[in-house]
């Protein structure tokens, strides 16, 4: 493969329950090896679709920006405050949790690249089948 000098790839695991409330609650999750650095993130959103848009939204943001993210979020960490702005610019929330939930899609994207529509697909279903999960287990079924 001659085209290909790097194999390096950011890495994205997501999750997505339902609140108290009936929001959805994602979680996004990537890890960035050509930093060495993981970040994690949430959103709410009222409906299942609106969180998939705004899904796709956040991952092209997180891949686009990843440089400005790891500045700010490692390099310059005293200075929370701007990185906590900067992402709530793009409807973020900085997800301090250390567990993740088990029931998540993962995807792997090359740095720097959009997100291709291809891999929207199954991770759409991954996360349809975990509120589907979910809402089982709790109603106990």
């Amino acid at each position: 493969m001659a085209g290909r000098t790097s194999a390096v790839r950011n890495e994205y695991r997501c999750s997505m329950e339902r609140n108290q409330s009936g929001k959805y609650c994602i979680r996004i999750q990537v890890h960035y090896p050509r930093h060495a650095w993981t970040l994690g993130v949430f959103f709410l959103a009222s409906s299942f679709d609106r969180s998939m848009k705004k899904l796709e939204e956040a991952l092209d943001f997180m891949q686009r920006q990843e440089d400005k993210l790891w500045f700010w979020g490692v390099d310059r960490a005293e200075d929370m405050g701007f990185s906590a702005e900067f992402l709530k610019d793009a409807g973020l929330k900085l997800d301090r949790r250390t567990e993740f939930p088990r029931k998540a899609t993962n995807v792997s994207l090359a740095p720097e690249r959009l997100v291709p529509a291809f891999v929207l697909g199954p991770m759409r279903r991954g996360l349809a089948e975990s509120v589907e999960l979910t809402r089982s287990v709790a109603a106990g079924d």
